[in-house]
C-alpha cells in the first residue's frame, strides 16, 4: 500500500485534507483481508482499494462525508451477505471491518507517514499500532504508537498496559511487514501493522528454473535480485525487472546484498558443489525462507557436509528442501509455481495442502436437497 501512504503524504504536504480507509479486521470470505487501504481525496478521487463493489461505494460515500462534515476518524464493520455477492460478484459470507480516519491540516500523519514511506523504501522497519475502535465514551479512538528499529516509541494509546501490549505486538509485525490487532478487555480494539519492503525473491543461479521463478515472482510483485558465477546468466538483459544483478561466487553471494527479514532465497544453482556453497552462504543471512533446490539424497549429502563444517541442526531444519509445494511440476514453469507457491504459503501462513471440500460436506447439502423435495 505504498501508493496510498505516499498520495496521504502528497495531500498533506498541499494542505488537502483526505481520509484513510483500512481494512483493520475480516471474518469469513471477503474481497480483501486486513491492511487493505484506499485513500478519498477532497475532490472525490482515490488511490488504492478496500474490494470494490457497493462495499467500497460506501465507504466511499462515508469519507466524503467526513470530508463535508468536518468530523472525526470512525469504525464501521460491512455484512456481505448473499445479495451483495450477487450484485457485486463478491465471494460471501464474510465481514469487513474498516476505520475511517480523516486527515485536516495541521495533522501529525505527516510525519507518521514520511517514516512509513521510508521503511517502505529500505529504511529502518517501523511498527504502527492505532486504536480503531473504542466504547464509548472513550477519547483514544485515533491514538497512535509507532515502534522504531532501535526500540523507541513515539506516541501512546493512552494507557502504559496498552502500549505495552501494542509494543509487543508491533515488534512481531515490524519485520516482515504484517498485520496484527488486540482488543483489550474494555472493549478498545487496536490495529498493528508493519512497514518494510516489498517481499523479495533472491535466486541464487540464474538458469531455467530460476528464470521462471523470477519471472514469475516479478509478476506476483516481488522484488527479485539475481546472483549467478556467469555474466551471461546474471545481467538487466536477461532480468530486466530486476532490482539488482550480481556476478559474484556462490560462497559469498550474501556479502553483496543487503538481505533481511522479508526476504526469500531460492538456491538452484547448476549444480552439487555450487548449491552447497549457495546454501552456506544464505544460511548467514536472515532471510525469513530459504529453499534449496535437488533431490533429497543431494540435499541431505549438503546438510552433513554443513553439519561437519559447524552448522548447527536447528538451522539446517529451517531450510525448505526440496524445495516446493508437490504438484507434480517437471518443466521450469511447473516448478516456478511449485516454488512461488510455498513461499507464498510461508508468507501468508497456508496450509498447503487442497481446498476441495470434503466430500461430507456435499453429501450434507445433497441431503437437505432431498429433504427439501420430500416436503
Amino acid at each position: 500500500m505504498k501508493e496510498v501512504i505516499e498520495e496521504a503524504v502528497r495531500q498533506l504536504q498541499d494542505q488537502q485534507p483526505c481520509v484513510l480507509a483500512t481494512v483493520v479486521r475480516t471474518k469469513g470470505s471477503t474481497p480483501q483481508k486486513a491492511g487493505s487501504m484506499l485513500l478519498v481525496r477532497q475532490d472525490g478521487t482515490g488511490v488504492g482499494t478496500l474490494g470494490g463493489g457497493c462495499v467500497e461505494g460506501d465507504i466511499w460515500y462515508a469519507a466524503r462525508e467526513m470530508l463535508r462534515n468536518n468530523s472525526g476518524p470512525e469504525f464501521k464493520d460491512y455484512f456481505l451477505n448473499e445479495d451483495i455477492a450477487a450484485r457485486d460478484g463478491l465471494v460471501c459470507g464474510g465481514t469487513m471491518y474498516f476505520y475511517l480516519e480523516p486527515m485536516y491540516l495541521p495533522d501529525s500523519f505527516l510525519d507518521i507517514g514520511q517514516r512509513l514511506i521510508d521503511a517502505y523504501e529500505g529504511g529502518d522497519p517501523v511498527g504502527l499500532a492505532t486504536v480503531v475502535n473504542v466504547p464509548e465514551g472513550d477519547p483514544n479512538l485515533g491514538a497512535k504508537l509507532m515502534l522504531l528499529l532501535d526500540g523507541s516509541v513515539v506516541g501512546t494509546l493512552g494507557n502504559r498496559e496498552v502500549d505495552e501490549r501494542a509494543v509487543a505486538a508491533c515488534r512481531q509485525v515490524a519485520d516482515v511487514g504484517s498485520t496484527d490487532s488486540f482488543t483489550t478487555d474494555e472493549g478498545m480494539e487496536v490495529f498493528v501493522e508493519g512497514f518494510t519492503t516489498p517481499p523479495t525473491l533472491t535466486v541464487i543461479g540464474g538458469g531455467h528454473v530460476g528464470k521462471a521463478t523470477a519471472d514469475l515472482a516479478n509478476m506476483l510483485g516481488y522484488r527479485v535480485f539475481i546472483v549467478d558465477d556467469r555474466p551471461e546468466f546474471s545481467n538487466p538483459e536477461r532480468f530486466p525487472y530486476a532490482e539488482q544483478t550480481v556476478v559474484t561466487q556462490y560462497d559469498r553471494w550474501s556479502e553483496d546484498l543487503s538481505i533481511n527479514v522479508n526476504t526469500f532465497v531460492v538456491v538452484a544453482t547448476r549444480g552439487h558443489r555450487f548449491d552447497d556453497m549457495a546454501l552456506e552462504s544464505a544460511l548467514k543471512t536472515k532471510a525469513r525462507y530459504i529453499g534449496l533446490m535437488g533431490s533429497r539424497r543431494k540435499n541431505l549429502m549438503i546438510y552433513r557436509r554443513l553439519l561437519d563444517q559447524g552448522v548447527p541442526l536447528a538451522r539446517l531444519k529451517e531450510v525448505h528442501a526440496p524445495i516446493g509445494l508437490d504438484i507434480g511440476g517437471l518443466q521450469p514453469e511447473e516448478l516456478a509455481v511449485s516454488i512461488m507457491s510455498e513461499i507464498i504459503m510461508v508468507r501468508r501462513g497456508g496450509k498447503g495442502g487442497p481446498m476441495q471440500m470434503d466430500e461430507w460436506y456435499i453429501d450434507r447439502v445433497a441431503e437437505r436437497f432431498h429433504d427439501a423435495i420430500e416436503v
